[in-house]
Formats: structure tokens, C-alpha cells, sequence
């Protein structure tokens, strides 16, 4: 069963053949087991999951179904849900309770599937390895001495443990698609505003998105039917016709126009990466598509563009965190001032505080002009790259990371070597487009490598297609870490 796509999960609660309340307690029990090694949830709560698929059952048997209706799905904890903590992997928000739900945690409700729990996560979306969690770092499950990514971590690594079904993430600088790549299972980033941002605790707005995380490109498209819509909560999210991401999926690739950016391919990739990339375009030649090479030549100021206009968001996003109103309070304080100040100072981490000094720094008076618009105006050059490139193919590919997964602790004394473990997927969120990563091998040493796939706006069906036509062809994805019994 733990094997079983999304759609046969779906059949086999339809069928009778298990409850949702057997699935449930299948995936808790696996939680209790498996979760000490590897740390993906920081928060469980059987009773409320239980609860939810009770009423899942109720559902099924009345035949108001939903192709996700009783089906466990773990939640990253930067959503918050009603009645579960959320902590956004920080001491800040440790014993914080949501009062509301989300809009994803409201879609997914609404369809009847179930809160397995929250998964661990950099803390506030901030980290490449889920090292900077509060509660500690996730292990990935193909080798537990190696990071899982981030800040989608947790998510991550309990897709590929079998300890849900499917996740949730959000992605702002590549929080969905490194982690996918490095624990060898699927992730898709949307375009900016297809899925609400509304109750998902801000890290930097202008790039923050919410996506899923699964096994396949065709689980992926029937979460990504559940988590988009339009809601007027949030000023960003896009007003659109509902859209079925699964309708294209078993399109043939004849005459796909790949388009291969060179700057993907220069100094700093594997060559174990390199191989499991160029093994998978040929794969995608095999079925129609031809190979075009394209160049996205601002790709490289990304990182130092998005290491400012990143931290001049958070820290006006975070500024709400002040020890008043709620979250973490020092307990020892002499006046208002020393309260903030101590607060603050003890309820962030390391890599947090620094993110906020940094871009307290951008936008101060003075260094505005010099920094903070200057790196608006390389966006808007990184962007219309994109537009130039997508005249020439219809999808652009390449790795998802420069090397697989590397070791804990490995880069926690150099954050620029942290920082460079997104320089493929940073790009894209500061153009606001989709992409996604899928399973395309392993490396020498036994660690997945992932393909992202990047489309234009709001082409995230023909993504889907293009993703879906490959598993077809191959079995990466299906790849269950050898440890890991199922």
C-alpha cells in the first residue's frame, strides 16, 4: 500500500479495500518508528489526524469524494492549521497555536484529505540543509549522515520515507525543488500567485510560493488541483479559471523544444550530475523532443541579487516578531526596549539574525539606491532573460543542484558554499516562474539526482506532461531508499 500512487491510494479507499482511518494509522505508525532517525515532523497530533479520517470514511462511504478524500498528507509547519502549532522551525513560534487555517490547509480540507503533521523546516524557510531548524536537523533518508535540503526538509524526507503519502512546501529561493532533488522524489514550484499565500508565515513575500511534494509528476498534479485557486485574502494571488493539471499528462513529447541554458552546465556541476543530466535529455530525445541551446546570461547574478532583495523582505516581514503580541518573550526584561532587544536576540537563530541584519542593512538610508534597487533592476534583466529564451523552446531543463546531497555540517562555517546549493533554482523565483524537479539517477555514492524542468507562466500542465512522459520510461522515481523497509 505505502507503494501506491495517489490515484490508487484514491481507488483503494473507493473499493473498500482499506478506510482511511487503516491509512492513517498505517503512516502514524511508521511516524513513531521512523521519525527518531530522521527527525522530518516536528509536530503529530494522532488524535486530530484520526479525527479527520473519521469524517474522511463518512465521506467515502456516502460517495462525496474527492480524488485526495481521505488521504494523509503531511504539512509543512510554515501553514498554519487550526488548533495544530505551527512553529516554522523556530524558537520564536514554539508554543504557538494557529487560530486559523491557511488557504492551502482550508483546500485540502475542503476535499476531505487528512493532517498527517507538520514537517520540520529551516527555520522561517531560511537554510539550504534544514540545519537551521530549532528542532533540530533533518537526515536524509538515503544516507542519514547527508542533508535532506531545505527549507522543505522534512517535507522531503518523509515523501521519501514512505511517512506520508504526499507534502506540502514552499519554495523561494528552490525550498522545494533542491530538497526534492537531494531525497530523489518530486517537487513543483507554481508561477507567483497561483497558490495563496495566505497563512503561510512570510519570509519574503515578492518570492515566497507554495507547491507539492509526492513521488511522481502525476501526484504532483493532483495536489497542485487542490492547492490553487484564487483567494482575495491575498493581494498577490492571481484570479484565473480552475484549471485540471492532469489533463495533459499523457500527451506524446513530439516535437518538445528543450532548451539547455550553458550557464547550467559551466564550472561548479558534478560530473556525477552532469552524466545523470545528459543521460535524461537523451531520454527525452528518444521521445520526440529536440535539444536546443539557449542562454539565460544574468542566471549568474542571481544568487547576490536574491541575497539582498531575500533579506530586505524578511526583515520587514519578521519585524512583527516583538515578544508583544505573541510568540517568544523573554522571560527577564528591565523596559520595553531591553524586552525586544532580548527577545529578538534569544528567540531567532544564528542564520536568521543574520538574514535580518543583512537586509536591515539594504534598506537603510544611504545604501537603498545602492543595493536594494540595483538588485531590482538585475531581477527585472534575470526575468526578461527567460522571456527572450522561452521565443526559442517551450520548456528549458538542466540539474536541479550543482552536486547531490552533501554532508551535515559540511557547509555550516561558509554560508556563501550554502548559499551556491541554489544557484539553479533562485533564478526562477525571482522571474516568478514555474519549475519543477524530478528523480533522473543516482551518483556514485548512491544519492538521487534530480532534472529541473522550467516552464513559462502558467504552463505548469505542459511541465506535468513533460515530467510524467519521462517516469514513464523510467523508474527513478519509484526508487525506495534501501534502508527504508516498506
Amino acid at each position: 500500500m505505502l507503494n501506491s500512487s495517489l490515484l490508487q491510494l484514491g481507488a483503494a479507499l473507493r473499493s473498500k479495500e482499506i478506510s482511511s482511518v487503516e491509512l492513517t494509522q498505517l503512516y502514524l505508525h511508521r511516524i513513531t518508528a521512523l521519525n527518531s532517525k530522521l527527525n522530518a515532523y516536528i509536530t503529530v497530533n494522532e488524535e486530530m489526524s484520526l479525527a479527520q479520517a473519521r469524517a474522511a470514511d463518512v465521506q467515502l462511504a456516502q460517495s462525496k469524494t474527492h480524488a485526495l478524500t481521505g488521504i494523509p498528507v503531511a504539512q509543512k509547519d510554515i501553514f498554519c492549521a487550526m488548533g495544530w502549532r505551527t512553529t516554522c522551525g523556530s524558537k520564536m513560534l514554539s508554543d504557538f497555536i494557529a487560530p486559523y487555517d491557511a488557504h492551502v490547509i482550508e483546500q485540502f480540507n475542503r476535499v476531505g484529505a487528512v493532517n498527517l503533521g507538520k514537517t520540520n523546516m529551516d527555520e522561517f524557510a531560511m537554510g539550504s540543509s534544514n540545519e537551521t531548524s530549532h528542532f533540530g536537523n533533518v537526515k536524509n533518508p538515503w544516507n542519514n549522515n547527508a542533508v535532506p535540503g531545505g527549507s522543505s526538509g522534512g517535507s522531503a524526507a518523509a515523501v521519501s520515507a514512505h511517512l506520508c503519502a504526499a507534502a506540502t512546501g514552499t519554495d523561494t529561493g528552490g525550498s522545494i525543488r533542491q530538497p526534492a532533488a537531494l531525497c530523489g522524489i518530486s517537487g513543483l514550484k507554481p508561477t507567483y500567485g497561483v497558490v495563496s499565500r495566505y497563512g503561510m508565515i512570510a519570509f519574503a513575500s515578492s518570492l515566497d510560493q507554495a507547491g507539492p511534494m509526492a513521488r511522481s509528476a502525476e501526484d504532483l498534479a493532483l495536489l497542485l488541483n487542490v492547492m490553487a485557486g484564487f483567494d482575495e485574502r491575498d493581494s498577490t494571488s492571481l484570479q484565473r479559471e480552475t484549471e485540471d493539471y492532469t489533463r495533459d499528462l499523457n500527451k506524446p513529447l513530439n516535437g518538445l523544444r528543450i532548451g539547455l541554458p550553458k550557464e547550467f552546465f559551466a564550472a561548479g556541476l558534478s560530473a556525477d550530475v552532469a552524466q545523470a543530466i545528459e543521460a535524461s535529455i537523451a531520454e527525452y530525445k528518444k521521445l520526440g523532443a529536440t535539444v536546443i541551446d539557449i542562454s539565460l546570461p544574468n542566471s549568474r547574478l542571481s544568487i547576490p541579487v536574491y541575497y539582498v532583495l531575500a533579506p530586505a523582505e524578511a526583515s520587514s516581514n519578521l519585524s512583527r516578531y516583538d515578544g508583544v503580541r505573541y510568540g517568544y518573550r523573554t522571560p527577564e526584561y528591565t523596559n520595553l526596549a531591553d524586552m525586544y532587544e532580548k527577545s529578538r536576540a534569544q528567540g531567532f537563530g544564528e542564520e536568521v539574525k543574520r538574514r535580518i541584519m543583512i537586509g536591515t542593512y539594504v534598506l537603510s538610508h544611504g545604501y537603498y539606491d545602492a543595493y536594494y534597487l540595483q538588485a531590482q533592476k538585475i531581477r527585472r534583466l534575470i526575468a526578461q532573460d527567460f522571456v527572450e529564451a522561452f521565443k526559442q523552446c517551450d520548456v528549458i531543463m538542466g540539474p536541479t543542484t550543482p552536486t547531490t546531497a552533501f554532508n551535515l555540517a559540511e557547509k555550516n562555517d561558509d554560508p556563501v558554499q550554502m548559499y551556491l546549493s541554489d544557484i539553479y533554482t533562485i533564478a526562477v523565483n525571482l522571474a516568478g516562474l514555474p519549475g519543477m524537479s524530478i528523480p533522473a539517477g543516482f551518483s556514485g555514492n548512491g544519492l538521487p539526482v534530480g532534472l529541473q524542468i522550467i516552464g513559462n507562466y502558467f504552463d505548469e500542465a505542459r511541465m506535468l506532461n513533460v515530467a510524467h512522459q519521462y517516469q514513464q520510461v523510467t523508474d527513478w522515481h519509484t526508487r525506495t531508499p534501501q534502508h527504508i523497509e516498506v
